[in-house]
């Protein structure tokens, strides 16, 4: 008998998945069987349009422990016998319906991603895109998100350090939502996600199981929103009290020598955890779904396999070592069932009591089809790319006035109205807080030290995917070295419309491209990581966004930088490229906030970017700077800014704005176009653009050869901008300021925005 189309939409697969698994299966399948195939073949746990694509990411190397698909989370060797998770995962959809829940359960989900492998929590991040601030379901969605962020990480006892909040069109209905959690263990305390030994019980351990979030990563992560279908019973509801206990009964689980496997439940549920830890384990599964606690009555087996309630976690345990189990997990006061064994065929057998309601083998259910359409470059991009700034009309306002615009505008403007929600000191690791380049944490027991950023240009990838996936890689590794520390490795959360589109789907594959190409030139690898897909609302597709995480090391935390000037008369210095190319507006804040436009060429030179990056490291790491800050949103001018607000402390600016540029670009990588014509007088271009590789330092003057010596070496071209002091902050005759005045703008910017129209 067919099946109804209607069964296959609530699940999200297509009829020609239907027929692979009637001829996976040799029949047809009953309707616990289809959900939990639409679930494991979803999008957000089956990785079918990405998963071909991923492989081609750079993820080894010597410090890599635990690489991508292994476990919930990648590690990485920091020494000392100690390793580092981390992760970034997305929970954009859930946050699109109700934002607060969405979110909280989002960090919930990540932060169990990471104590599941048995390491403690020990900071949190985030990366959020919202449409603009004056449409007001715009504001609902950041109040919600943010509130809902800040309420279950601060409940939790982990320090959020760190993140970026960005605006643009694309992004309104369809927030994104990424969070990130990093942990610390032992190098060989790893628990792994998998279900080994025939016999051992296994055990749901948590809240009890409600009807939360069922077809949450199926019909909700795994296809674009309908306006006409209501979505709200896929979201989760969560509750940061009870994950606080689950963390410290799973870390005292972990080293207790009583389990052989641990795994959360997060999308799809106990049928994720189940599988997927069944099939990693090469094993079979015997459960009893009667033996679940639920919250609600009458609930259905598919019910319960595909809850999405928050808070639960799978334990497998050592046959025998029960009554050990229930005794820590009492401690803690939580609730746990038995509810199975590991069983030695590849099958997995659900009842409901006695009665036996699914037989199936576990490999196909594990195994998702995987595509790779044909992309197709859109046809709008030619016009796009081919944007000529020389001929662009310049402000009619003065440039102070355009440097204060642009200090206030959403995206530059200061985040403490968000940071300070969120609890960033709990445990007393963290040394450079939120607002500089990237945050620093000690390790405590050691010198050493660990940086941690998130980044991301949804513009860029937007206008040149190849480049714009290579710039996500390198202003996140450029943000670690500016605090002086060596990136080590990376996360990444990857947020696409519709892959089905090959338009989509073209910036998918140049994206992932450009973001290898970058890896490799920074030797660095992508140790985990998340795909969201499907992010459109009303048939327009999101920018492509991919967020990186990025981890740094340093041995001596006592040798850092923060991006504020120091000391009146101290020397101020752009270490790398000193373009006045009137391309490097292309894709940029000014030319977005100023002209409203979106347009042109960005493009980055790897070869350049990884001699900036060793010479700024070099030089943090032999105490020559005083200060680092990376030269981005905003361009020039406002990385001064930044770094004269950070410092307290003006600046008066000497160098050239010249009629051609000192340096142009070399060629570049990726598509592209000639830079060999005459380069016009810009202002704009010199204050505002956003060529890449560029880092504003500052030091003390007896310091000058030794920072020369260093660039020399590494062959990075060094301009001398000004030096640092006052109370104004002025740029040759273009603009002057009082410090007072660019530091009000930069703080109330975002405020401002978030007022009521």
């Amino acid at each position: 008998m067919p099946v109804p189309q209607q069964a296959l939409d609530d699940v999200a697969l297509s009829l020609r998945e239907y027929d692979m698994i009637v001829k996976r299966l040799g029949r047809e399948p009953n309707l616990l069987e289809l959900g939990m195939f639409g679930s494991l073949w979803s999008e957000h746990c089956g990785y079918k349009h990405s998963k071909a694509l991923l492989r081609t990411l750079p993820s080894k190397s010597p410090r890599v422990l635990v690489a991508p698909g292994e476990e919930n989370a990648g590690a990485v060797d920091i020494g000392d016998g100690l390793a580092i998770t981390m992760k970034i995962e997305s929970h954009n959809h859930p946050s699109a319906i109700e934002p607060y829940q969405g979110a909280a359960t989002g960090v919930g989900g990540i932060v169990r991603d990471i104590f599941t492998m048995g390491a403690r929590p020990i900071a949190l991040l985030n990366s959020l895109r919202f449409g603009p601030l004056s449409v007001p379901r715009n504001r609902y969605l950041f109040h919600g998100v943010v509130g809902g962020i800040s309420a279950y990480g601060n409940c939790l006892g982990i320090p959020n350090v760190g993140g970026e909040v960005v605006f643009a069109d694309c992004y309104s209905e369809n927030p994104l939502v990424n969070a990130m959690c990093v942990g610390i263990i032992n190098k060989g305390g790893f628990v792994p996600a998998r279900a080994t030994g025939p016999g051992n019980p296994i055990m749901i351990v948590g809240a009890d199981t409600g009807r939360d979030g069922i077809h949450g990563a199926s019909g909700l992560a795994s296809r674009a929103f309908e306006e006409t279908k209501e979505l709200r019973s896929a979201v989760q509801v969560g509750n940061p009290f009870l994950e606080k206990c689950l963390i410290e009964a799973c870390l005292e689980l972990a080293v207790s020598g009583h389990i052989v496997g641990m795994q959360d439940l997060g999308a799809a549920g106990l049928t994720s955890a189940a599988i997927e830890s069944a099939h990693k384990g090469h094993a079979g599964l015997r459960l009893d779904v009667a033996a679940v606690p639920r919250r609600e009555q009458g609930m259905t087996p598919y019910e319960v396999m595909l809850s999405e309630s928050q808070e639960r976690m799978l334990v497998v345990v050592k046959k025998g070592h029960e009554d050990g189990v229930h005794a820590i997990l009492r401690k803690w006061d939580l609730e746990s069932a038995v509810i199975g064994e590991v069983t030695a065929d590849d099958m997995v057998r659900i009842y409901d009591g006695p009665t036996l309601v699914m037989e199936t083998p576990i490999a196909p259910l594990a195994d998702p089809p995987e595509y790779r359409p044909a992309g197709k470059r859109p046809a709008w991009l030619d016009r796009l790319q081919a944007a000529d700034f020389s001929k662009l009309p310049l402000p009619s306002a003065s440039w102070s006035d355009v440097l204060l615009c642009l200090l206030a505008s959403p995206n530059i403007a200061g985040k403490e109205s968000v940071y300070r929600q969120y609890d960033h000191q709990v445990i007393d690791n963290t040394v450079i807080p939120p607002g500089a380049d990237a945050a620093l944490l000690r390790i405590k027991g050691t010198s050493k030290g660990i940086a941690l950023v998130t980044d991301g240009n949804g513009r860029f990838c937007y206008l040149n995917p190849h480049d714009g996936g290579a710039i996500a890689i390198a202003e996140a590794c450029r943000n670690l070295v500016c605090v002086g520390t060596e990136p080590i490795a990376l996360t990444d959360g990857l947020n696409f419309g519709n892959p089905e589109r090959p338009e989509v789907y073209y910036q998918m594959e140049q994206v992932i491209a450009g973001m290898a190409d970058a890896c490799r030139a920074l030797d660095v690898p992508i140790i985990s990581g998340n795909v969201s897909l499907y992010n459109e609302t009303r048939g327009e597709a999101i920018y492509p966004t991919p967020i990186v995480g990025a981890l740094g090391l340093t041995e001596n935390i006592e040798r850092r930088c923060t991006p504020g000037f120091k000391r009146p008369g101290d020397l101020v210095l752009l270490l790398g490229d000193p373009t006045q190319d009137p391309a490097t507006l292309g894709g940029s804040e000014y030319l977005a906030t100023i002209h409203g436009k979106v347009e042109g060429m960005p493009r980055i030179d790897l070869d350049l970017e990884r001699r900036v990056q060793r010479a700024c490291l070099e030089a943090v790491q032999q105490g020559v700077l005083a200060s680092a800050h990376d030269c981005s949103d905003g361009g020039l001018a406002v990385a001064l800014a930044e770094s004269a607000i950070a410092g307290n402390l003006g600046f008066t600016g000497n160098w050239p704005i010249a009629p051609r540029a000192a340096h142009p670009l070399p060629p570049q990588t990726g598509e592209g176009r000639d830079r060999g014509a005459p380069i016009s007088l810009r202002p704009d271009a010199a204050l505002f653009g956003e060529a890449q590789s560029r880092i504003v330092v500052s030091i003390a003057p007896e310091s000058l050869p030794a920072l020369q010596r260093i660039a020399h070496a590494h062959r990075v071209p060094l301009t001398p901008l000004g030096h640092a002091g006052g109370d104004t902050f002025a740029i040759a005759n273009l603009l002057t300021l009082p410090l007072d005045t660019l530091r009000h703008s930069h703080r109330t910017g975002l405020d401002a925005a978030l007022q009521p129209l």
